[in-house]
Parts: C-alpha cells; structure tokens; sequence
C-alpha cells in the first residue's frame, strides 16, 4: 500500500481535531446531534486557521483565538455573523479542543485559556403598554361578583405597586395601610420595603375587603391574608397567576402576559414619567441598581424608534 502524496495528506491540525472528535465520539460518548455541533464548529475554526496561514497547533496564540471569535461575531462574505449565544458555543469547542490537545500531548500551552465566550444579551423584560394594563383591569373577573372585585383589586396592586407575584399573595391585611397608600411587601431573602401604589389601587381594595373579602373569609377558618380563595383560604401563587392570564385573554391581549408583565410594565412606565432609576430601584426591591438598569435599555429602544421615525437625519439611504 502506497503512502498518501504529501501534498493530499492532512495537516498535522487537522489530525489533531480528528483525533479530538474521535475521542469525543467514543471515549466521552457524546451523543450524534452534539458530535456533528461540534464538527461543524471546529471546522469553521479549521477554515479560518487556514485562511490566517496557520496549519499548526504551535502557531495559534491567544490573538488568533480573539480574532476568530471577532471573525464570528462580525461576519464574513461567507458566513454570516453569529449571534453571542452561537459564538459562545463555538469557543466553548475550540476551548476544549486545545485543553484536549495540551493533556494529549499534542501541544504545550492552551491559547484559549484567557478567551471566555461572549455574554448573551439581556433579554428585555416583557411591558405592555399602559392601555393593556387598563383593559386587563377591566376584564377581571364577572362583573359584580366576589372574584370579579378581589381579581381587580390583585391587578390593581400588582402594577400600583410593582410587586412580585409572591409577596402580593403573601400580604396579610395589617401590611396595607388605605391612609397613606402604602403596603409592607416581603421580597427575596426576607427583606421588607414600604411601597406605595396610589389611588386608584386604593380604591379597588378598600372595595374588595368591604364587599368582598368578608363573604370569602367566612367559608374558610379565618385568616389574616389579603387576597383569599373561593374556599376562604390565602390565595396561592398558582391561583393569582391564572386570573392575570385569565383577565389578559379576556381583554384580548395577544402579547404573552404573566404576573412578572405586570411589575415589568410598572418599572417601564414609571421609567418613561421621569422617574429615578435609583427610586424605582428601591420601589422594586432590587439589591443593585444594575439589575434595575435593563429597564433603561426598554425605554432607550422607544426613544430610538421615536427618533427614527421623526428625525429628519436618522433616515437610512
């Protein structure tokens, strides 16, 4: 049998991702789908290798590891560019790759090591706006009813005061003050914050605890919660999740909506008013100002879509 020409006979590189796939496919067991994932990405690393005049594991340092994560985030004529979640996994394979090649012995030092995956971008919370709030409202329940009157009055504290889900189904009635609008909640790690929710909030549950809440409570044993069930217990988180879907598809709202819609709409809207984003910081219950932040970059695409549409120069040719 006659040895393969030199000119046809794979790169010591290649060899090295073969061997690195061989190794995948039968000593880790990784199954086909992933196999052939990380196949096709460590071929894309293999092509841009060779279109840098690298063929050897020796010459690849930490800036040619940068500069194929770069070529995949921006695109080429060839390849479109990745997104942070595509790339990332992309890294993540030439990363093991080269710790595979370092404990095999097929390489002395590991370039990648520094290179960490880009960050996937914040998803955006989900707000709708203030009139499918108001319609959600208004779709509560059967008109005139117990439930109808202690749904609105959910609603109305929910978005009033930008709570969790939880800490609303969690309020004893001695935690909402009517005088001054205020209510106790409880967030994450037990920590308590005074939140007001306005008026409109107030009337809806000084409704519900007088016409409601006391035909409620007297099929039950007695309780100190807020909000109660049809059996006069404390509603639960389950129960109040399915009133704002319920409420939501009533009204007609096509966008998908859940108690965290709500709160999410609440530090949006807020935000557009002019509100502080250390204030609404404190009135969400959030522990850094960063986890607030995300809101900004909301109210920052509506600004932007209002300016393209309206400035004379954001015209694109």
């Amino acid at each position: 049998m006659t040895e393969p020409d030199a000119a046809t006979r794979p790169s010591p590189l290649v060899r090295a991702v073969r061997t690195y796939l061989d190794h995948l496919g039968v000593e880790r067991g990784l199954a086909a789908n992933t196999l052939s994932s990380y196949r096709r990405d460590l071929r894309r690393y293999l092509g841009y290798l060779d279109s840098v005049g690298i063929g050897d594991l020796g010459a690849i340092s930490e800036q040619t590891v940068l500069g194929f994560l770069t070529a995949l985030r921006e695109g080429d004529s060839e390849n479109p560019p990745l997104s942070a979640t595509s790339a990332g996994r992309t890294i993540v394979a030439v990363r093991g790759f080269h710790k595979f090649a370092v404990a095999d012995g097929l390489a002395e030092l590991d370039p990648s090591v520094a290179v960490r995956p880009p960050k996937p971008a914040k998803r955006l919370p989900k707000a709708i706006p203030f009139d499918d709030v108001m319609a959600i409202f208004e779709a509560a329940g059967a008109p005139g009813t117990v439930l109808a009157l202690r749904d609105r009055a959910l609603l109305e504290m929910l978005y009033g005061a930008g709570a969790r889900i939880s800490e609303v189904v969690g309020l004893d009635i001695d935690d909402v003050d009517l005088e001054t609008q205020t209510v106790l909640l409880r967030g994450k790690g037990s920590k308590e914050r005074i939140v007001p929710f306005g008026r409109y909030a107030a009337e809806t549950v000084a409704a519900y605890l007088t016409r409601a809440r006391p035909e409620l409570v007297s099929a039950g044993k007695g309780t100190p919660a807020l909000f109660l069930n049809a059996r006069g217990g404390r509603l639960s988180r389950q129960s109040a999740w399915t009133v704002i879907v319920k409420s939501a598809e009533r009204a007609g709202i096509t966008a998908e909506v859940s108690p965290h819609t709500l709160r999410h709409s609440f530090a949006t809207h807020v935000l557009e008013g002019g509100a502080d984003i250390r204030v609404v910081q404190e009135l969400l219950g959030h522990a850094s100002v960063t986890t607030t932040q995300v809101y900004t970059l909301v109210t920052v695409d509506g600004l932007r879509e209002v300016y393209a549409a309206a400035h004379p120069r954001a015209l694109k040719a």
